[in-house]
């Protein structure tokens, strides 16, 4: 069903890409100093994860797991719904963790199980594709590369934050 929509309306990958590229670092520097707030939302981005990989659909599948080595293009909109997919998610866990290269090994081996479990278990009606896993994995680099800059402007935006109380303090 997900996919109808977004062949139908191919522009959704590519603006919620650039709605992320342009807000994405400026809400991971707000959300530096926000533990709480970082970690419900970062639950919150891993509920469609699931819903998208692991939810049974009515299809019947054999086992296995296609082969295929595609890099995601703006007109390839499923395989840019990965990208889109995995990026907030790796974002938000390394502006919690201030580690965005473990978060992004991390989520890369989440999509690689992820695509093990619908390559093992046919009755799940989800296909594993090398392809959804290359996908994934590059939405975390995204996210990790976000989340980086976020974590800089946090550091800057925090520490003229604290200069500026305590000159007001003097």
């Amino acid at each position: 069903m997900i996919s109808t929509v977004l062949v139908e309306h191919p522009w959704m990958t590519t603006t919620a890409l650039v709605v992320l590229v342009v807000l994405g670092p400026l809400a991971g520097a707000w959300l530096v100093r926000r533990p709480r707030v970082t970690r419900v939302l970062l639950g919150l981005s891993l509920v469609p994860v699931a819903m998208l990989t692991l939810v049974p659909t009515s299809r019947e599948l054999d086992a296995g797991c296609a082969v295929e080595w595609s890099v995601p293009t703006l007109g390839a909109v499923e395989l840019m719904a990965n990208v889109v997919l995995f990026a907030p998610l790796v974002l938000l866990a390394g502006v919690l963790t201030r580690r965005p290269v473990a978060a992004l090994l991390a989520a890369s081996a989440l999509s690689a199980l992820i695509e093990l479990v619908q390559a093992l278990v046919p009755a799940l009606g989800r296909s594993c594709s090398t392809n959804d896993w290359l996908s994934n994995t590059l939405g975390a680099v995204l996210g990790a590369a976000l989340a980086g800059v976020a974590l800089w402007l946090g550091s800057r935006l925090n520490g003229v934050s604290e200069a500026a109380l305590l000159h007001d303090q003097q």
